[in-house]
């Protein structure tokens, strides 16, 4: 079991290579994303502000998850109101976070779902673009969301609220596959 301070002086001196996370006191490490990864996230963000002009995609945000908040976690994207991290430090309380995204290009930890889950960010988008597919993950518990719908790539995927937009995935079939 690793300590949250300890984990915190590692990643403020990581290589850029690899990226971080502290699950339930255990170090997960993965290797940077690729440019299909790249693409898919910016993708989302536009889909969001186009939809939402006041919401924004904050890439790499690091965040405080778990139901006791001692674990670490830098999802992909997180989804927040204009303004929401300003004057955070590297480390941010989940609270006002509606949604999490996150691109499976490697193995992707259950784990850092449960910690989404326990801190009740509201939504969790994990699209694998290895089989195409995009997992909308909602209504969050103590250990996991209580609710998972699957879609396919170039389906019509809705994100309910708080987020309340319908993504038209067709473009992703680029990035997949």
């Amino acid at each position: 079991m690793m300590p949250v301070e300890g984990f915190e002086a590692l990643a403020r001196i990581c290589p850029e290579t690899v990226t971080l996370g502290l699950i339930n006191g255990e170090l997960e490490v993965q290797p940077v994303p690729d440019g299909d990864h790249g693409e898919i996230i910016t993708w989302v963000a536009m889909q969001c502000v186009q939809q939402q002009p006041e919401l924004r995609l904050y890439g790499q945000r690091g965040l405080r998850i778990g139901g006791d908040r001692n674990g670490r976690a830098r999802p992909d994207g997180t989804l927040a109101r204009v303004g929401r991290f300003a004057g955070d430090g590297p480390w941010s309380n989940p609270d006002r976070i509606l949604m999490t995204v996150d691109v499976a290009s490697y193995d992707e930890s259950p784990v850092k779902a449960c910690g989404y889950a326990a801190a009740g960010i509201p939504l969790r988008l994990l699209i694998d673009h290895r089989s195409g597919t995009l997992a909308v993950h909602s209504e969050p518990g103590p250990v996991r969301y209580r609710h998972q719908r699957l879609y396919d790539v170039g389906d019509a995927v809705t994100l309910p609220h708080p987020v309340s937009i319908t993504l038209d995935t067709e473009e992703l079939t680029n990035y997949t596959g």
